[in-house]
């Protein structure tokens, strides 16, 4: 029977309804079926985060794991980064029950290989195992160290009291790391003010702040006196944060900075990305890609040097070991909150800056980036056959254009220097646009207009 549920750029997604029971074991045994012919499966780690339909789906790929035969073990409700950690340790597979950024009603399934997350073929081998799994009772082996193992990477990267004196605002909202981020904040000697914790989950996109979101965070900034306010998406995989003047530090720039701090030399990114990166004159090389970690994972694979990946939602991957404060990170190619929200702040305390005073030591470039939401994937197709057709027309009220890139959807770069990404989401209806100008007021001009403009062709009246 036909369902919502599809691959897109970060694992499994659909309605939680269509995922609830059958489907999600089917999906679970298949995923450890398509894994036997490479390797012996034994035990396999279960990972969840704090959407309402989360425990009712990981007890569903916990019998789907078992009648496979696996040995399903529960690490329960943590960041995605600690499961996929743990899973490195132990050299095993694991399933994540998480929905990410996307809304309440839906939730997803993320896998990881003994070797790291799942690549395109790796999908493509999941579903063409797929098969009816008959609901059979099982349990699985409770692990709680994996969260504290997590913790511990992370408890000595910066010096001690790195923090201290500072002030951190906490959105708590639903995030699976809520608990943590406190703990490792608060280790580190700052004051941690938390903010707005929920029992009810809350779809935090950090590459889609509603301007109404934008203003509350910013208002939470100054009335409680913060040196910096942070958050993550609901599994903690991207990083959300305010710098001390209230203003949003944008995913890309959140990469740039954590890339620099990390002593990278080569930075794999997707072309959604700011294009400021290639002008700071920080790395090496610098390496575009499509959206989606797959895509970042696999440029990383082929990278020199000490590599350092990150998303435009501000995502890292660590592609490389690497050494900080004398203390070794082993590569973690998956993407990571915890890694660049501290990096961003110790390299502010080392240089005896603000957040906003490090930020401003970029090269001005301003992006913005929103979505239309509830957007069929035909309707985004069309645009994009629309764009490919004449986009001189359709973008002639911005200007002419100097280039245009393919890599993911389209990105037209105008001779003003202006640009505008329009790219179909891989993880829901949704249709992105991302723009970038020499001024905010001008990305911002520029986005509300893509936005317009897409909505007439996307939803015609």
């Amino acid at each position: 029977m036909p369902n919502s549920l599809k691959f897109g750029t970060s694992g499994l997604r659909g309605l939680s309804v269509d995922l609830v029971g059958a489907e999600s074991r089917r999906y679970a045994a298949a995923f450890v079926n398509s894994l036997k012919g490479r390797t012996g499966i034994a035990e396999v780690l279960i990972g969840r985060d704090l959407r309402e339909s989360s425990p009712e789906i990981a007890a569903s790929v916990i019998s789907g794991i078992a009648s496979a035969g696996g040995r399903p073990v529960d690490c329960g409700a943590l960041p995605t980064p600690a499961l996929a950690l743990e899973a490195l340790r132990r050299a095993a597979p694991a399933i994540m029950v998480t929905g990410s950024h996307i809304p309440a009603d839906r939730n997803g399934l993320k896998f990881y290989t003994a070797q790291g997350e799942i690549g395109k073929a790796d999908e493509a081998g999941i579903v063409a195992a797929l098969a009816e799994v008959p609901a059979q009772a099982a349990t699985a082996v409770p692990e709680p160290a994996a969260l504290r193992r997590y913790r511990e990477r992370y408890a000595k990267m910066l010096p001690p009291s790195a923090l201290a004196g500072w002030r951190i605002g906490l959105w708590e909202h639903s995030s699976v790391a809520r608990d943590l981020l406190v703990e490792v904040l608060d280790g580190y000697g700052a004051e941690v003010v938390a903010l707005n914790r929920s029992d009810v989950f809350i779809p935090v996109d950090t590459e889609a702040v509603s301007l109404d979101t934008g203003a509350e965070l910013a208002g939470w900034v100054h009335s409680h006196q913060l040196d910096a306010l942070v958050s993550t998406d609901g599994d903690a995989d991207r990083p959300l944060m305010v710098d001390d003047t209230g203003a949003l530090v944008r995913g890309d720039i959140i990469g740039i900075l954590t890339a620099r701090f990390l002593g990278a030399a080569t930075v794999v990114t997707p072309v959604t990305s700011n294009s400021s990166i290639e002008s700071t004159g920080y790395f090496e090389s610098v390496v575009r890609t499509k959206v989606g970690s797959p895509y970042v994972i696999a440029g990383m694979a082929e990278a020199d040097g000490m590599v350092v990946g990150f998303e435009a939602n501000g995502g890292v991957l660590l592609g490389s070991d690497v050494t900080v404060n004398g203390v070794t990170l082993t590569a973690l190619p998956t993407r990571d909150a915890l890694l660049p929200l501290l990096s961003v702040l110790g390299a502010a305390r080392a240089a005896g800056q603000t957040v906003s005073q490090l930020v401003a030591t970029l090269p001005a470039r301003f992006a913005r980036s929103d979505r239309l939401e509830h957007v069929p994937q035909d309707r985004s197709a069309n645009l994009i056959e629309r764009l490919g057709a004449d986009a001189a027309t359709f973008l002639s009220p911005q200007g002419a254009i100097r280039s245009t890139s393919t890599i993911d959807g389209m990105r037209f770069e105008l001779s003003s220097g202006d640009v505008i990404h329009y790219r179909p989401s891989g993880n829901a209806p949704e249709l992105r646009c991302y723009t970038e100008a020499a001024t905010a007021e001008r990305a911002e001009e520029l986005l509300a207009w893509g936005l317009k403009a897409a909505e007439t062709v996307v939803r015609p009246s």
